[in-house]
C-alpha cells in the first residue's frame, strides 16, 4: 500500500486532510480527505474530555482522477496510545478501500501484537476495517508495535498493496525508582576535612528516561546531629560538610537516603548508608599509675616479674593502640626486658639475666610507652607517658659455683695410683649465709678417680688402661658434684676433662719386615724404600731418623741412606758390592722427649739387574732372602737346588759313560732306580708337546707285552717324533749279564725313540703354554743321543755358586 493510515488517539486533538496534494489542519476532530490519493483519515477526541467518537475512516487505496500534475505521497505519523489503558476494547482507527463497495472488501492486519508475540493485543473488524486495542499495554515491556494492513476482495485477491501501521505506547509514571543496593557502605578517616568523598548512592527508574517520569533526585532523610554529611541530588555522591569526625566519639554513622522521580516530586524509594570512621593515632597511650612495685627472685632467668597497665582510646588491636615499652634508666646491665601482652596491651616486666641479692637488693627503673604507629602531630601529648618501677630482689639459696667449668687438666699415661690430678672446688654465692660444701663423683665410668669430699682434691686410685673405651682422643671425662648444706640443699655440677699425656715409651721399628733387594750397580734401580712405625702417639712418633750403625764403618763406605719424608727413607749403594745376601745394621730414632732408639738388622740381597732396574731371572734363588725368606729357609732352598742339579748331572754323566762298567751299574740301577727320585717331585705332564705322564714301567718291565695297555687301534705316535717312525717290536728277555747290559742299552735307545714313552732324561713340563716356547729344556732328545752338544753355559746365570759347574761342563 502506498497510502497512509488514520491514527485515532485519545491525545490527538487535531485533524487534517490533504486535497490535491495539500494538507490542512483543523482544531476539531474533523475527517481528513486525501483527494490526491483517495485516502481519508481522522482522529478521535480525548476520551476523558469528549464523548467517544466513531473511529476515523481511512481510505488508503482510493485513487483520484489522473490529472497531469504530480501528487505527493503521505508521510504517516505513528498512532499513539497510552499504556495502562483500562477501557477495552478501545477503537484506534478504521481503514477503508474505495475500490469496492462497502461490504465487498475484507480487511486484515499482521505483526507483533496480532499473530506474533505478544498475541491478541490488537484486532481488526474484517468487514468494517476498524482496529481495536484489546489488552493493557506496558511501555516498559514494549514501547511500540509495527503492523501491516491488508485489503482483499471476497475472492481473496489483493486489492491494494499492504500499508504499514506503527503504534507508539505513551509512557505513564507507573514505576518507582529503585536503589541498586539496600545498604551503601563507606569509610573515612576521623578528622577528615569538609568535602571529602565518602561513597556514592545509585538508583534506576524503569520509566522513559526521556521524560520526567525517570528524572531522579537524591536526598538524605536522616543522619542525626550534627550533620556531617551531604549528598549531591543529581549524582548521589556523599561527602563531608564539616570538621569534627572523631572515631572515639562515634565510630559508625547510619544515614537514610531517598530517591524520587518527576525531578523529586514523583514516586520515591529509600536506602541506607553506613559510614565507618577509620582510626588514626590521635590518642597517646598513658600509664594508669605513676609508680609500680614488684619483687623478683635472685639467680633465676626467664621469669615474669609484674605487669604495667596502660590506657589508649584508639582502635584496639590496631598499630595506633599497640603499646611499646622502653626502659630509659635503672638497668645498666640489661637484666630486665618488657614485652607487650597482645590481648591486654599491658607491659610485662621479665628478668633475662639472673639477679644477685648479695650484689644489689633493689632496682629503680624508669619506663616510657609509645604506640607502634607514630602519633599524629596535632594529637595532645600524654600526661603519663612515663612511670617508675621499683623491683625488690629476694634472697634464695643459690647453688655452689665452680669457678672454672669445665676444668681441663693432664696426667701422664701409666700414672701410678695416688697420683694427684686436680683440686676441683666450688664457692658458695650466698655470702650472708654460713654453709658447708661437700664433693662427690657423679660420673666416673672406669672408677679411676678418688674425690676428697671436704676439699674437692682428686687423685687416681689405680692405673688407667690405655685401651679403655672411655678414652676419646686421649681425653677422659668425669663429672663432680658440689652440694651445700642449706635447707633445701643446692647442687652444682662440674665437668672434669683429663688429658692422658703421651709418654715416649716405644722405639720405632721397620715396617714392613726388614728385607729387600738392590741392584749391584749403584746407579741402577730405585733403591730400597725403608719405612718405620711407632706405637707412641704424636709428638713422640714421627719424624723418624734413619742411619747406618756407626759401629760398623764399612756400612758407611758402601751404603747410604737419604730421608724421603717423616716416616720413610731410601737405601742405596755407594759402590758396587758382591752379589748375594748382605746384613746391614740400622739405627732408628723417633722425635719423642727423650727420644727412643732401636738397632735393627736389615737383610739386603744384591743382584744383577736388567735395564729396567729389576733383578735378572737367573738370580731368582739369591732373591729369596729379598722377599722376606729367612736365612735358614734360604739355605734349605739352595741345598735342595744343589741336590737337584747333582742328580741331573749324574744322569747326564751316566748317559755319557754308559759304555763303561755298565753291568754293575746298570744292574744296580735296576734295584735302586734313581729316576724315581728325579720324577717324584711332581708329575704334571710330559712337556709342552706331550701331555702323557711318565711311565717308569716301560723301563722296569720291558718284556711285558705292550698290548696289555693298548691292544686296540693304532699305536699312538709321539708328538715330538717324526710321524714316519715305526716302533720296533720288543725282543725276548736276555739271560746272561752281558746280554742284560746290552738289552738295557738297547732299551734306553728304544725308549728315546718310542713315541709313547718319554725319554729317560726328559724334563717335566708343568703346564702346556703353546708352541714356540723360549724356555730351555733338559731333554737330550732335542739335542742328540749323546751329551757332546749339551750347553751348560746357562748355569752362569744362576749366580756365583753355579759358575763352577758351568766351567766344568760348559764350552771351554
Amino acid at each position: 500500500m502506498g497510502s497512509t493510515l488514520l491514527f485515532a488517539l485519545g491525545l490527538l486533538a487535531q485533524s487534517a486532510c490533504a486535497v490535491d496534494g495539500e494538507i490542512n489542519v483543523w482544531p476539531t476532530p474533523t475527517p481528513i480527505v486525501a483527494a490526491s490519493t483517495g485516502l481519508c483519515f481522522g482522529s478521535l477526541g480525548l476520551p476523558w474530555a469528549l464523548p467517544e467518537p466513531e473511529p476515523s475512516i481511512l481510505y488508503p487505496w482510493r485513487r483520484g482522477p489522473a490529472p497531469g500534475r504530480v501528487r505527493r505521497a503521505w508521510v504517516i505519523p505513528p498512532i499513539s496510545v497510552s499504556e495502562n489503558h483500562k477501557r477495552l476494547p478501545y477503537p484506534l482507527v478504521q481503514i477503508k478501500s474505495d475500490k469496492q463497495q462497502l461490504g465487498s472488501v475484507i480487511y486484515s492486519i499482521q505483526g507483533p501484537g496480532v499473530d506474533e508475540e505478544p498475541r491478541n493485543v490488537f484486532s481488526i473488524d474484517k468487514f468494517t476495517g476498524r482496529v481495536y486495542l484489546n489488552a493493557t499495554l506496558d511501555r516498559e515491556k514494549t514501547d511500540r508495535f509495527r503492523l501491516r494492513a491488508f485489503a482483499l476482495d471476497l475472492g481473496g485477491s489483493t486489492l491494494e498493496e499492504p500499508t504499514d501501521l506503527e503504534i507508539v505506547v505513551v509512557d505513564q509514571n507507573d514505576n518507582r525508582p529503585v536503589f541498586l543496593q539496600d545498604v551503601f557502605r563507606g569509610r573515612i578517616l576521623e578528622g577528615a576535612i569538609p568535602g571529602t568523598f565518602v561513597t556514592r548512592a545509585e538508583a534506576t527508574d524503569a520509566d522513559d528516561p526521556e521524560t520526567d517520569n525517570a528524572a531522579l533526585r537524591f536526598s538524605i532523610l536522616e543522619q542525626g546531629t550534627p550533620e556531617f554529611f551531604s549528598i549531591d541530588e543529581h549524582t548521589g555522591e556523599i561527602r563531608t560538610v564539616q570538621v569534627g569526625l572523631d572515631r572515639e566519639v562515634v565510630a559508625v554513622y547510619n544515614l537514610t537516603l531517598q530517591v524520587a522521580d518527576m525531578s523529586g516530586d514523583g514516586l520515591t524509594a529509600t536506602a541506607s548508608a553506613v559510614i565507618s570512621i577509620d582510626d588514626v593515632n590521635d590518642n597517646a597511650p598513658e600509664f594508669t599509675k605513676d609508680e609500680f612495685f614488684m619483687e623478683a627472685a635472685e639467680a633465676v632467668t626467664g621469669v615474669d616479674v609484674g605487669r604495667l597497665e596502660v590506657e589508649d582510646r584508639d582502635l584496639p588491636g590496631s598499630p595506633n593502640w599497640v603499646a611499646r615499652f622502653t626502659i630509659l634508666e635503672g638497668d645498666p646491665d640489661g637484666q630486665f626486658k618488657i614485652y607487650t601482652d597482645p590481648r591486654t596491651n599491658e607491659g610485662v616486666l621479665s628478668v633475662i639475666k639472673p639477679l644477685d641479692y648479695e650484689s644489689r637488693e633493689q632496682y629503680e627503673l624508669r619506663v616510657s610507652v609509645q604506640n607502634e604507629a607514630p602519633l599524629q602531630a596535632a594529637a595532645p601529648r600524654a600526661q603519663r607517658g612515663q612511670t617508675r618501677v621499683s623491683v625488690w630482689v629476694q634472697d634464695i639459696n643459690e647453688a655452689p659455683v665452680f669457678p672454672e667449668n669445665p676444668l681441663r687438666t693432664g696426667i701422664a699415661e701409666g700414672a701410678p695410683p695416688g697420683t694427684s690430678v686436680a683440686t676441683f672446688s666450688a664457692r658458695d654465692p650466698d655470702t650472708q649465709q654460713l654453709q658447708r660444701i661437700s664433693y662427690s663423683k657423679d660420673y666416673d665410668p672406669e672408677d679411676w678417680l678418688q674425690v676428697d669430699g671436704a676439699t674437692g682434691r682428686i687423685q687416681t686410685q689405680r692405673v688407667l688402661s690405655p685401651a679403655s673405651p672411655f678414652l676419646k682422643d686421649g681425653w677422659y671425662r668425669a663429672i663432680i658434684l658440689a652440694l651445700d648444706n642449706a635447707m633445701p640443699p643446692s647442687t652444682a655440677t662440674g665437668t672434669l676433662s683429663i688429658e692422658i699425656l703421651e709418654v715416649n715409651d716405644h722405639a720405632p721399628v721397620l715396617a714392613p719386615p726388614p728385607s729387600g733387594s738392590l741392584c749391584s750397580e749403584p746407579d741402577q734401580g730405585p733403591g730400597l724404600l725403608l719405612g718405620a712405625t711407632d706405637e707412641d702417639l704424636p709428638p713422640h712418633g714421627a719424624p723418624f731418623h734413619f742411619q747406618l750403625n756407626p759401629r760398623v764403618p764399612d756400612l758407611g763406605r758402601n751404603w747410604s741412606i737419604s730421608q724421603i719424608n717423616v716416616s720413610h727413607a731410601r737405601l742405596r749403594l755407594r759402590h758396587q758390592v758382591s752379589e748375594g745376601l748382605h746384613r746391614l745394621s740400622l739405627l732408628l730414632q723417633d722425635s719423642g722427649e727423650p727420644p727412643q732408639q732401636r738397632e735393627q738388622t736389615l737383610n739386603v740381597t744384591v743382584c744383577r739387574c736388567g735395564t729396567d732396574g729389576t733383578c735378572l731371572p737367573g738370580a731368582a734363588a739369591l732373591l729369596a732372602g729379598g722377599v722376606g725368606v729367612s736365612l735358614g729357609a734360604l739355605v734349605i732352598v739352595l741345598a735342595s737346588t744343589v741336590v737337584l742339579l747333582v742328580l741331573i748331572l749324574l744322569a747326564a754323566l751316566r748317559t755319557r759313560f754308559r759304555g763303561q762298567s755298565r753291568d754293575k751299574s746298570l744292574l744296580h740301577g735296576l734295584q735302586e732306580d734313581l729316576r724315581d727320585n728325579i720324577l717324584n717331585y711332581d708329575e704334571q705332564g710330559g712337556g709342552e708337546e706331550d701331555q702323557d705322564a711318565y711311565d717308569i714301567n716301560q723301563l722296569r718291565h720291558p718284556v711285558e707285552p705292550r698290548a696289555t695297555s693298548r691292544s686296540l687301534g693304532r699305536p699312538p705316535l709321539r708328538r715330538d717324533a717324526p710321524f714316519s717312525y715305526i716302533p720296533q717290536p720288543h725282543r725276548a728277555l736276555p739271560t746272561s749279564p752281558s746280554d742284560i747290559a746290552n738289552f738295557i742299552s738297547d732299551g734306553l735307545e728304544a725308549a728315546d725313540s718310542d713315541p709313547s714313552v718319554p725319554p729317560y732324561d726328559t724334563a717335566l713340563i708343568y703346564d702346556y703354554e703353546g708352541d714356540g716356547s723360549v724356555a730351555g729344556t733338559l731333554s737330550s732328545i732335542l739335542t742328540s743321543l749323546g751329551d757332546e752338544d749339551q750347553d751348560y753355559d746357562y748355569l752362569r746365570d744362576w749366580g756365583p755358586r753355579f759358575a763352577r759347574l758351568a766351567d766344568m761342563y760348559g764350552h771351554q
